[in-house]
């Protein structure tokens, strides 16, 4: 199969789409269909079949893909990568592309069009990842999660489509740049970060490079759906970003990241001084309008609307009963001060992903 790259590699620009798959039977077919649909399909789509026990494999490859499997892997979606990858980037030039996609997302017809394009003649460019959404279904639970994606992909726009984060559900990277960063540490992904998406970001922000997620660059993603789920996926992001900033100490990369974190820190703050207050009020009897405290309150839930505007009418609909996405918010700023006290504590982290779901 490697011998194969080697000579499909030479000629024209290449790309060659990598899908990590840990037990997908019942969803990698989705992901298949959305790469092969697109406008600039990839010229290889492999699979890279990480220690599956169920019929990922065969799914696969009756959807028409390429399975490689990983062998003794025992550091999930990163370690499959780098073994794939190692095997994979002396056989492709320079040149060419390497898209890497979760196996529980379906991108959108133009994603590598756009992706492809995005990176032509940029050579400050050093990758472009996604811009996430999240797919139908879960209830309430899951239109809060759609509601918190929506306001992610308005943030990235007036970014100037400068990308947090190269997501793991799908980011098209340069061969150059990841032989740069296998060549120099060792490996492409490092395995001993909880969030290898987030890391990855860093690492290639740090070799002076813009990481990007133009505004058509969609994917759909799952949504966890229970509550259970949902703090077990935020606590491994919340946790994996604080210890990638520890490991890459305070530099111009990550000084915005560190402010984000303050400003979030700030965030959980000025919600409990409201809500202390606002009980406080209720309490003595003097609940009401207040020059104050209700302006804000009132901002509060117009800011709330205004920035899931364009995800359409229901969207506004849940934003506009703001309490309901208080409560969200509560919940994930109690993910941030379990995941600041796990860091602190030195606690030992879990790695968690829904039974028949990617490692994500």
């Amino acid at each position: 199969m490697w011998e194969q790259l080697v000579e499909h590699s030479r000629g024209s620009q290449r790309v060659v789409a990598l899908v990590p798959a840990h037990n997908e039977g019942d969803r990698i077919a989705a992901t298949l269909s959305s790469l092969s649909e697109q406008s600039r399909r990839p010229n290889r789509i492999l699979v890279v079949a990480d220690n599956c026990t169920d019929d990922t494999v065969q799914v696969a490859r009756n959807q028409g893909a390429e399975v490689v499997e990983s062998t003794g892997n025992t550091h999930k979606k990163a370690g499959a990568l780098n073994q794939a990858l190692h095997r994979l980037l002396p056989t492709l030039d320079d040149r060419d592309l390497v898209l890497v996609a979760d196996a529980d997302s379906t991108l959108a017809p133009d994603f590598l069009e756009v992706a492809v394009g995005t990176l032509a003649g940029r050579p400050e460019v050093g990758a472009v990842g996604g811009i996430f959404l999240g797919e139908p279904g879960a209830g309430l639970l899951g239109a809060l999660q759609r509601n918190e994606y929506a306001r992610y992909q308005r943030q990235i726009r007036r970014r100037h489509d400068d990308a947090l984060v190269l997501t793991g559900t799908a980011t098209l990277h340069r061969v150059d740049v990841l032989r740069g960063l296998e060549r120099d540490r060792g490996q492409v992904y490092d395995t001993s970060a909880l969030t290898e998406d987030n890391e990855i970001t860093l690492a290639i922000k740090h070799l002076g490079l813009r990481c990007v997620s133009p505004r058509e660059c969609i994917v759909e993603t799952e949504v966890m759906p229970t509550w259970g789920d949902l703090w077990r996926q935020r606590l491994r992001w919340q946790r994996g970003a604080l210890e990638n900033l520890s490991a890459y100490g305070l530099t111009r990369v990550t000084f915005p990241y560190v402010l984000q974190q303050a400003g979030m820190t700030l965030g959980f703050v000025a919600m409990w001084l409201y809500i202390v207050y606002t009980g406080y009020l209720v309490v003595s009897g003097e609940f009401g309008w207040h020059p104050w405290w209700t302006p804000l309150g009132l901002l509060f839930v117009l800011e709330r609307i205004v920035t899931v505007w364009h995800a359409g009418p229901r969207a506004r609909l849940l934003a506009a009963a703001f309490l309901v996405e208080w409560v969200y918010d509560l919940f994930l700023q109690a993910v941030l001060v379990r995941s600041a006290a796990d860091v602190l504590l030195r606690r030992p982290a879990h790695w968690h992903h829904l039974s028949g779901a990617p490692q994500t």
